[in-house]
């Protein structure tokens, strides 16, 4: 996949590529970066899409918003950007994980005439998950989540060349072998100003951090199931959403169009840790 940057919004984003077609914008999550596409991307340009995958803003090498905003919504505004800046048209996709799972919904549901199809997976729209967000064991799963609105977290978490990330992936995906990953992700959040912007997006979630009510109505869509066919994945051994909360979403995706499955053996990172079946389900779904 080749490196590319655009201007959006007023915010420098980089972004990865392979292929020509129809638009296939791949937005990655938190603890994470572009490079998380790696074995997604060349397939569905074998399918005959345009695969392109973004590092957030404020995930180096793409910029640090000047206005400071990292909520949800604002994510889904870039994404809508980018689909007008790379000349999309309504057969392109979107697929998000974790909080680009978030962000492909609110793409999706403030824009539904760009996008044809979206894909999501480990984080589902919370709309869709009544009580089960609240309960004990996930509540105690997102302490990190929490710990993210202290003062000192940027100093914890930037110790011991972040550590506490490398934690955050064998707790969520135990078993699985992260150091093909964990470069790219200590080289986009190593400058403090970069690791501020990625937990921004957890305090304007949980804290009340930068919002703008000018994207009013894409983040109420970042927690709504999008109007086009979407197929939501989620991995039975996630330690960070736990596949109960998976379960008590799935009757939302029980329509004409939509599709719910979870992936046996895997955890958060499904994508990387499952890639054949996971990229075979998501390709076919695109297309079908």
């Amino acid at each position: 996949m080749e490196s590319r940057s655009l201007t959006v919004r007023g915010v420098e984003l980089t972004f990865l590529e392979v292929g020509e077609g129809p638009l296939a914008l791949c937005l990655h999550g938190f603890p994470d970066t572009a490079h998380t596409w790696r074995h997604l991307g060349p397939r569905l340009a074998e399918a005959g899409f345009h695969a392109v995958a973004p590092f957030n803003r404020g995930y180096a090498p793409s910029a640090v918003p000047a206005d400071g905003l990292h909520q949800t919504g604002a994510l889904a505004a870039d994404a809508n950007a980018l689909h007008e800046a790379l000349g999309g048209n309504d057969r392109a996709v979107l697929v998000g994980h974790d909080w680009g799972a978030l962000a492909a919904y609110g793409a999706a549901g403030s824009g539904p005439d760009r996008w044809a199809r979206v894909v999501g997976m480990a984080v589902p729209p919370t709309s869709a998950t009544g009580l089960s967000l609240l309960s004990y064991e996930q509540v105690r799963r997102f302490w990190y989540a929490y710990f993210f609105l202290h003062p000192l977290a940027e100093m914890i978490v930037a110790r011991d060349d972040l550590a506490f990330v490398e934690g955050l992936w064998r707790d969520w995906s135990p078993g699985y072998d992260a150091s093909e990953d964990l470069g790219p992700v200590k080289r986009a959040l190593s400058g403090p100003a970069n690791l501020t912007a990625a937990l921004g997006t957890y305090r304007a979630t949980f804290g009340g951090g930068e919002q703008s009510p000018g994207l009013a109505d894409e983040q109420a869509a970042c927690g709504e199931v999008p109007p086009q066919p979407t197929l939501y994945l989620h991995g039975d051994q996630d330690g960070c959403v736990g596949v109960d909360v998976a379960r008590a979403a799935a009757p939302a995706f029980d329509r004409e169009g939509c599709a719910f499955a979870v992936v046996p053996g895997t955890g958060h990172f499904l994508h990387l840790e499952a890639p054949g079946a996971v990229n075979d389900r998501i390709v076919a779904f695109l297309t079908g």
